[in-house]
């Protein structure tokens, strides 16, 4: 007998020799103490006692409390915790200090900027409704993120879907293969949906005769049934409001002009110009216009009206049409930038 026992304590001593750290981790598992977790996570349907306790030893699976629903967390009193355990032998429960237990049922969260998505992807498919991404889906009711299983891979599949082109009401119904939630319960959707298209708008408001910088206008979505609109911003970058303009509101070409560069009554200088000749004078605008646009020019000297064409800010010019005008005032007054011929 001593023998034996001499063998078998050699035995032990010889297997602690080889593996200390095996033989350590042994004896603190037999000594552990269940201890209670203060944040628990679980994927499944029930909580169980070993969810809930570290070292909870042959409890661990058994199951004590319904999970939260998926993606939300509830909160577990530690009095309540302890009453629920207390049958299954569990003893000497270190608390912690901890007055509850935070418990979280994980999942995959569906956005409802996914479904939007999914939705515009079948209506471009099944109906036509131009590409997905531009087309703006609105719903009846506020759309909450779906909790499917964190396990549930996949993306969401359209059992159904009607599309009233006349009314732009839509009806989606939605499942998932790999999720037994939306196996037991589709998502179902209604609303309206719509092709869009981009209208240009000012972002601040505009005062009448303002020019447009690329820095005040933005793009909107319009339905593009309503058309018109001026589609890209470099096409509004220089121009002039024609009356004050408002944010949120598509531009028309109706709504912008090209800039005034004269204002009436500026001194502007008119230019004329013909083969071998041109003449410099000094004018007074009798109305505003634009580069390219005719207007009214007072000459200074003759205190004759002629028709000019503004070149430039503060600059006309008159063209040999005009010559007889220009040549029926009287003598003209020639500035010193005289270049080529003579005048007759």
């Amino acid at each position: 007998m001593i023998r034996s026992g001499i063998r078998i304590l050699s035995l032990l001593f010889a297997l602690a020799a080889l593996s200390p750290v095996s033989a350590t981790a042994q004896i603190a598992s037999l000594n552990a103490v269940p201890a209670l977790r203060a944040n628990v996570t679980v994927t499944g349907d029930v909580v169980t006692i070993g969810d809930l306790i570290e070292n909870a030893g042959a409890s661990t699976e058994v199951p004590i409390f319904r999970s939260p629903d998926l993606g939300t967390r509830g909160i577990v009193p530690t009095a309540k915790i302890v009453e629920a355990i207390r049958p299954h032998q569990l003893i000497d429960i270190d608390t912690r200090g901890l007055a509850e237990v935070v418990v979280t049922h994980a999942s995959r969260a569906i956005s409802a900027q996914e479904i939007t998505a999914t939705i515009a992807e079948a209506l471009s498919a099944q109906y036509g409704l131009g590409d997905a991404k531009d087309i703006s889906v609105t719903f009846d009711r506020d759309v909450h993120t779906l909790q499917v299983e964190p396990t549930a891979t996949g993306d969401l599949q359209v059992l159904s879907l009607t599309y009233d082109s006349h009314t732009t009401r839509f009806d989606v119904t939605f499942d998932l293969a790999s999720s037994s939630v939306l196996h037991r319960q589709p998502a179902r959707f209604f609303g309206t949906a719509i092709e869009t298209i981009p209208a240009v708008a000012v972002e601040r408001p505009v005062e009448r005769g303002e020019i447009l910088k690329q820095s005040d206008l933005t793009i909107l979505r319009r339905p593009k049934s309503e058309g018109g609109a001026i589609a890209n911003v470099a096409d509004a970058v220089g121009l002039a409001a024609r009356h004050e303009l408002h944010p949120g509101l598509p531009l028309h070409a109706a709504d912008l002009t090209k800039p005034e560069v004269v204002q009436r009554n500026d001194t502007v200088t008119i230019v004329f110009q013909a083969p071998g000749l041109v003449l410099t004078l000094r004018g007074v605008a009798q109305e505003g216009g634009a580069i390219g646009d005719s207007i009214g020019v007072l000459n200074a000297d003759s205190k004759r009206v002629v028709q000019a064409q503004v070149t430039a800010p503060g600059r006309v010019s008159v063209s040999a049409v005009t010559t007889r005008v220009v040549q029926n005032t009287s003598p003209m007054v020639v500035s010193p930038s005289v270049s080529g011929g003579q005048s007759e």
